[in-house]
């Protein structure tokens, strides 16, 4: 019953916002009222956060919820993003930020996002934050602030979907190369010297993974890692693990694989090898992965994550006690992300306008994590920027399921 009127509460909140066009209006003084304030009058100061709500997948014509007593998974990651948003939009509130927030439902069956991109509102927008589910999203959203010159900030798509020349589009979710270049370089200040194995499995995917290391490998500034290349079979065992590595030493093994199965097999098997010493590496969907499992006993396991929420950190305290008092649950990252993204890119827009490209990177405005917003250059011989990019990745150690490190 709590966990239904949890999310009976947000859906409630959501529907209110679809249906009156919901703008948040702050005004007066802010923590910087010399520069926030004097330059909001004058700014483009709105932001569009384009979400996928699903509200007219969840109530019929007449405004009944179609799923009686139940609530589909796929609702939540929209959900949960709009609520952090809204804790962000009061926090704002409170520093008497001035701002106006439009949200647009990515899932509208009424309007396709191309239509609700052409909403005479978005004309008064400085920013556009989106949660973005597919490569067709991130194009049409990315080439919409390009037409008007203003920032896309792209919060959880790890992928630039093809584009170039957009100085508009910044992609928090660091993309897959990115991930490998940072795990190259962890593995050169943490295990230079010891035994590096590449365990993967035949696959597109797999082949395009090895291929981001090999060319690392060929342009790094510094010594290149030794790393042994292994494709394993699809029902590989312990033995064909064993035959790559030495009992003798500590063997880094790196997991040449997003697919959640092979890495889940391959901790597994591993940790099995009692008389082996091992520590796995392994991929950003990682962070998905139980590694609390009885399977992964002993086992020390790390990987990269563009985002890192430290539970010790008092305004996470703050968001978890929030949600326990009012939804009877704990917050998932998206609550943070839509906290992170709404508060520090509306900071940015207030005090510098439309025109970040200068000053996206900018820390003043930190809130959860250390981004590393660069700017990215695919063609380095015309040296056309192509798009922004958060480059700092967090390694996250953890055995048991215990985060033993962070680096």
């Amino acid at each position: 019953m709590k966990k239904n009127f949890r999310y009976s509460f947000l859906w409630l909140s959501c529907l209110l916002m679809a249906v009156t066009s919901v703008r948040a209006q702050v005004d007066s003084a802010a923590r910087r009222p010399d520069t926030l304030v004097a330059q909001a009058d004058t700014l483009r100061s709105g932001v569009a956060l384009f979400l996928p709500l699903y509200l007219d997948s969840a109530f019929d014509a007449a405004g009944n919820y179609r799923y009686d007593k139940n609530f589909p998974k796929f609702f939540n990651p929209g959900l949960e993003f709009y609520e952090g948003a809204q804790m962000a939009i009061d926090t704002l509130a409170k520093e008497q930020v001035k701002l106006d927030v439009q949200v647009y439902d990515t899932r509208n069956a009424k309007e396709s996002l191309q239509q609700e991109l052409g909403d005479s509102a978005l004309q008064r927008v400085g920013l556009i934050i989106g949660q973005v589910t597919s490569t067709s999203e991130l194009q049409l959203l990315a080439s919409a602030a390009a037409k008007k010159n203003i920032p896309f900030i792209n919060v959880n798509y790890p992928n630039d979907g093809g584009i170039t020349n957009n100085a508009s589009l910044v992609i928090l979710n660091s993309t897959l190369r990115t991930h490998c270049e940072g795990i190259y370089r962890y593995l050169q200040r943490n295990y230079p010297m010891k035994s590096l194995v590449f365990f993967r499995k035949n696959g597109v995917q797999e082949d395009r993974l090895k291929g981001y290391f090999t060319d690392i490998e060929k342009k790094t500034a510094s010594v290149p890692l030794k790393i042994k290349y292994v494709t394993l079979d699809d029902g590989f065992d312990a033995a064909a693990l064993a035959a790559n590595m030495d009992s003798t030493q500590q063997t880094v093994c790196i997991a040449g694989s997003l697919d959640e199965a092979f890495g889940t097999r391959l901790c597994a098997l591993l940790a099995s090898l009692k008389t082996y010493r091992t520590t796995v590496i392994g991929m950003p969907t990682w962070d998905n992965l139980d590694l609390s499992r009885p399977e992964f006993a002993g086992e020390e396991i790390a990987y990269s994550t563009p985002f890192f929420i430290n539970p010790a950190d008092t305004l996470v305290k703050i968001i978890q006690q929030n949600f326990k008092t009012r939804f009877y649950s704990r917050p998932s990252d998206m609550v943070f992300r839509g906290y992170e993204s709404v508060y520090r890119f509306s900071k940015l827009l207030l005090l510098h306008g439309k025109d970040l490209s200068g000053s996206i990177g900018e820390k003043r405005f930190k809130v959860f994590n250390d981004f590393e917003i660069t700017p990215v250059f695919l063609n380095r011989q015309t040296m056309t920027l192509d798009y922004f990019e958060n480059k700092k990745l967090y390694f996250v150690k953890k055995m048991d399921g215990n985060v033993v490190a962070v680096n």
